[in-house]
């Protein structure tokens, strides 16, 4: 995903709808609100988190290593270590194991769910970034952020068995149960459909008008994708066609996004500090919801059972003053405010 700091020099928050969008009154009462806030502490940045709905285990890509929390008691129960650049997570509930990006290593990290000790690693492309499980092929899918590629793991044995050249840096990916994968790529502003089995590409859309294109989210039963960009919008497409039906506003610095079959509802999350909830009324008609979240939540997992979100960030710090090395300083990250925030409705 893109850098946990990129969106720090955005501001404001998008709430009214295009055209083809309807907006949520403002009588109408907030669809998700704050439950908890669960402080995990430690040093360094963060991306993807994932849920293990039936071991109700939370896990938290931190800096060089993944923080997995008891999703029962808030509690830490163990931390997987050696993950260099740690991007995304990937807990296979049925098959005892998961797959963690290592973006320093160009490596993938298979581990036990039960112990949290590492089983395998593998080589990827440059830069691996987000992950899946294909339960319809049985592979795992590795989206290579700096190597415009796909690597794909057989799950039944934890070997690579092919690359995707997609043409682009992409970003999450998922599948459509079916034989299908879906990928957003950032700098080409496009998904790009490829068959999980021949790895064969069969097409490639354009998101426009939307903007270098991160979290996806999709509405399987709908044939509904949405591809969420940085220029504040998520567009919307037929997943059976690559037709745009719909452009609706989101939040700026928006990182990631889930699809809530319970709620109907895509979920935007957005690093200048809010959520941006897409009711789906009708597969033609939307509307949408701003919540309040933290600043530097802009990745988001959803737990399928408890429909509860979560979302990942910490407290900033003084900024550095510029220097030639280093032009456009980040804000530091104050040790210790590593936190996990959970919404439910």
């Amino acid at each position: 995903m893109k850098s946990f700091l990129s969106f720090l020099l955005l501001g404001g928050c998008a709430v009214a709808a295009q055209a083809q969008t309807k907006p949520a009154t403002a009588s109408k009462a907030a669809s998700y609100h704050l439950l908890q806030t669960t402080t995990v502490g430690g040093e360094g940045g963060w991306d993807y988190l994932a849920v293990d709905p039936v071991a109700q285990r939370l896990y938290l890509s931190h800096a060089t290593q993944v923080e997995v929390l008891d999703l029962h008691t808030h509690q830490k129960a163990g931390v997987i270590s050696n993950t260099p650049g740690v991007h995304g997570i990937a807990p296979v509930p049925k098959l005892g194991r998961g797959y963690i990006t290592n973006g320093r290593s160009n490596t993938v990290t298979v581990f036990d769910l039960n112990t949290l000790k590492e089983t395998a690693s593998l080589p990827t492309g440059t830069k691996p970034d987000a992950v899946f499980y294909d339960e319809y092929s049985g592979r795992v899918f590795v989206f290579n952020n700096g190597g415009a590629s796909a690597t794909v793991i057989d799950a039944a044995t934890d070997k690579v068995v092919g690359t995707v050249a997609l043409g682009g840096a992409p970003e999450a990916g998922v599948s459509d149960g079916k034989g299908q994968v879906f990928v957003n790529l950032e700098d080409t502003n496009e998904i790009v459909v490829f068959d999980a089995k021949t790895l064969a590409v069969k097409h490639r859309w354009s998101v426009a008008p939307g903007e270098e294109p991160s979290g996806l989210a999709f509405d399987r039963a709908h044939h509904r994708l949405f591809s969420v960009c940085g220029n504040g919008k998520a567009i919307v497409l037929d997943s059976e066609s690559g037709k745009v039906v719909a452009q609706v506003p989101i939040g700026k610095g928006v990182d990631g996004a889930v699809f809530d079959e319970a709620a109907q509802a895509a979920i935007t999350s957005n690093g200048e500090g809010t959520l941006t909830v897409i009711h789906e009324d009708s597969p033609a008609r939307f509307r949408t919801e701003t919540i309040a979240s933290a600043r530097g939540a802009r990745t988001i997992a959803l737990d399928p059972t408890t429909h509860h979100l979560f979302l990942s960030t910490a407290q900033y710090g003084a900024t550095p003053a510029p220097t030639t090395e280093t032009p456009r300083p980040r804000p530091s990250i104050v040790p210790g405010t590593f936190q996990v925030l959970e919404f439910g409705r």
